[in-house]
């Protein structure tokens, strides 16, 4: 119901409210700032170089033809203002979805999902951990996406555990019905897999289910657009009841907005009635089948793996304790971009003796190959598709 949800909401009054507005360091302040907690995270974020990246990262579909089909930063204003619109309508904190929507996905990889997984082969192989874009999203805005303050010094963005905890609570791959937060105010570091805990904040709790929302009906469009559904279109009308061909993403976004709105309560929490939890399932698990796992993704997914492994070779060869920098000087000639940009990149998050414009945290130490290996996938990491692919054709085109 319309602001069932006010005496929830991330506010002084909330008894979360100084674990929510905390910071791992307290920000520096300016006598005629009027923006509050939030609003200084969501321009932080949109300041930030991984936010600027995202135009030119996958959403499903790589580098199509067509300008309108959907890329990531087109998908996290979509949850913009899909978590917008509910946490207007329950009375929650626009201000907190606002900043978590824009950051949820900062930590994705080029390539979308495909990218995702093989940054996870490599690091499950060689530094024994997983790598998943949520727990990567809270490590780039924690450690790596870098700030000038008033000074004129680099340093780390420290957001609000609010907007932190939202960003690695917010996998979409929810099943269940009925989403509340946890109570514990916990380490965001302790995350060890994906949906291991629910959102701190009924915000959180609001970002994460805009995120499915959002792309269900997305990605349908953008299939049809490309002709990938045309054998199937029937089949999805008849699905989910829309035999007259209306079946588009406005429809789907408006149900499924209408439907959590009006069936969550404090206590029941967000909430999908029976017939929308329906409709949810029945359109994901024919996007899998039709447009996630369609065939012809994999040739595309294929070359995005070779495109990844060779840049994380390339780079990887180079390590030889503290001779690694001479052996990454060695190859500039041959791959200068690629080279140059990662060591400019690197030496931002070094113990070096010399730190000039720097105030950030120090997270590699040139000693420990597994540090170098995890800023190599890092690196990576932060690339968009053009550049992951430029940086490939250097490599391959010498």
């Amino acid at each position: 119901m319309k602001n069932s949800f006010n005496k929830l909401s991330a506010n002084p009054e909330n008894p979360k409210w100084n674990n929510i507005i905390s910071r791992e360091h307290p920000l520096y302040s300016r006598n005629n700032d009027i923006r509050s907690e939030f609003e200084r995270d969501f321009t932080r974020i949109i300041h930030s170089n991984a936010y600027r990246r995202l135009k030119h990262k996958t959403q499903v579909f790589y580098s199509p033809q067509n300008d309108h089909i959907c890329t990531r930063i087109e998908h996290v204003n979509h949850v913009e203002s899909i978590s917008y619109t509910i946490a207007h309508y329950l009375g929650l904190n626009e201000e907190l979805t606002k900043a978590i929507a824009v950051a949820h996905d900062l930590g994705h990889s080029p390539f979308g999902h495909k990218g995702e997984k093989v940054l996870n082969n490599i690091s499950e192989r060689d530094i024994g951990t997983s790598f998943w874009h949520e727990k990567n999203g809270l490590v780039f805005v924690d450690n790596i996406e870098l700030l000038e303050d008033t000074e004129g010094y680099k340093q780390n963005l420290d957001l609000t555990y609010g907007v932190r905890d939202g960003i690695v609570s917010h996998c979409g791959e929810i099943d269940e019905n009925s989403l509340v937060p946890r109570d514990e105010f916990i380490d965001l570091n302790n995350y060890s897999y994906p949906n291991e805990y629910n959102p701190y904040t009924w915000e959180g709790c609001v970002v994460k289910i805009s995120d499915k929302i959002s792309y269900l009906g997305r990605d349908i469009e953008d299939a049809v657009s490309l002709g990938i559904l045309d054998e199937h279109l029937d089949e999805l009308y008849n699905l989910v009841g829309h035999k007259n061909g209306t079946l588009n993403n406005t429809v789907i976004i408006n149900t499924l907005i209408y439907d959590v709105c009006n069936n969550s309560s404090p206590e029941k929490g967000l909430y999908f009635s029976d017939n929308a939890l329906e409709l949810m399932n029945k359109i994901k698990k024919f996007n899998y089948e039709y447009i996630y796992l369609a065939d012809v993704m994999k040739p595309s997914d294929q070359y995005f793996e070779v495109v990844i492994n060779q840049i994380y070779r390339t780079i990887k060869q180079c390590y030889d304790g503290e001779n690694t920098f001479n052996k990454l000087n060695k190859l500039k000639k041959f791959y200068p971009t690629l080279i140059n940009g990662f060591i400019e990149w690197f030496n931002n998050f070094l113990d070096i003796s010399t730190r000039e414009g720097l105030r950030n945290k120090v997270l590699f130490n040139i000693n420990y190959p597994k540090d170098f290996y995890y800023a190599i996938i890092l690196y990576i990491s932060g690339m968009t598709d053009k550049f992951a692919i430029e940086m490939y054709n250097e490599i391959t085109g010498f």
